[in-house]
């Protein structure tokens, strides 16, 4: 269908703001008429304009009588920027087609203020792939924490690292550019005082070309042990040492406007974050490579003793990167 067709053009647009808009949601919205794109737009960075005003813009007195393709419902409440819902009135479009209703108490409703007003509105194409593409907004609205990641690089047999502690390089250059793209979608990246320790890294998005915002790097070090030599501790990103328990941290960066953390490890961190409940989605990259029972596990901790309590996961995707594969998983509903 052309609806289809069009909404998937604006749910490609909005990912273009992945790692600029947060704390806000991603939007994209094309703009429709006689068959043909005569504005397209999508949210940039928090404060600036939204989806529907840079395709208006674009549009200009084209947008009167076009269709208008917008991936999360237009807002109706003025904050930084004026509400959507009255832009597009102003500009005389016919019709409004709506991925997602937007939950926010405060900017949801603009689909009933556009029909009020005569717009025919359609709500729910490729809902599904919008509910994907936000699922850091809407999970933060649904329970005031940010939404957790659990990122690794495993043996084909599940092991992190050789015996001797080696993990440099387990993945290949591809699995590695795509962990850094991942760093570059995230407000944070937490790793625990062990990791720092014996890897120093520096937990940057060193991407070509990259010019977005570094995430917050925090290191979970409740003995002290990270001293100001490391390299997390240079210039090149802002640094958050965090001495305390996981709940606390999810409710300190909360508070800091970190809408996604990515956790990179190690084996000690991610099993808590895990039997915390707090792991919402898992990214396993797996290298083609047989370290054996002494390498060292992807979880540490106790866990379920019989396969019958062991926790189930859904695959979402498998991909294959470069020499690598890399799986993206979620939580099943318990």
């Amino acid at each position: 269908m052309d609806d289809e067709r069009w909404m998937r053009c604006a749910l490609a647009l909005a990912e273009r703001g992945r790692a600029t808009v947060s704390p806000n949601p991603l939007v994209g919205c094309v703009l429709v008429r006689d068959a043909a794109v005569v504005g397209e737009g999508f949210h940039r960075r928090a404060g600036g304009p939204h989806a529907e005003v840079e395709a208006l813009h674009a549009a200009g007195a084209a947008a009167a009588g076009a269709t208008a393709y917008v991936t999360l419902e237009p807002c109706t409440h003025t904050g930084r920027t004026g509400p959507c819902t009255g832009a597009l009135l102003d500009a005389g479009v016919a019709r409004v087609v709506v991925a997602l209703a937007d939950p926010h108490p405060l900017a949801g409703g603009g689909a009933d203020v556009l029909r009020a007003a005569g717009v025919r509105v359609d709500v729910g194409v490729c809902a599904a792939a919008a509910r994907t593409l936000n699922e850091v907004f809407l999970h933060g609205l649904a329970t005031g924490r940010p939404f957790v990641t659990v990122k690794a690089a495993v043996s084909i047999d599940g092991r992190i690292a050789a015996a001797d502690g080696t993990s440099q390089w387990l993945t290949g250059p591809a699995a590695r550019d795509s962990a850094h793209r991942l760093r570059a979608q995230v407000d944070a990246v937490v790793v625990g005082s062990g990791t720092v320790l014996a890897d120093d890294p520096q937990l940057t998005v060193r991407l070509p070309g990259f010019s977005g915002p570094q995430p917050l790097r925090v290191v979970l070090d409740r003995r002290g042990r990270v001293g100001g030599d490391r390299r997390i501790c240079d210039d090149a990103a802002p640094t958050l040492v965090h001495r305390h328990g996981l709940d606390e941290l999810m409710a300190a960066l909360w508070e800091r406007d970190v809408r996604s953390v990515l956790v990179e490890g190690g084996a000690g961190v991610a099993g808590a974050v895990l039997r915390a409940g707090l792991g919402d989605k898992l990214v396993v990259h797996v290298a083609p490579v047989l370290l054996g029972p002494a390498g060292r596990p992807l979880l540490d901790g106790p866990w379920a003793a019989t396969l019958a309590d062991a926790p189930r996961l859904r695959l979402h995707t498998a991909e294959r990167v470069g020499a690598d594969a890399v799986l993206t998983l979620y939580p099943t509903a318990a």
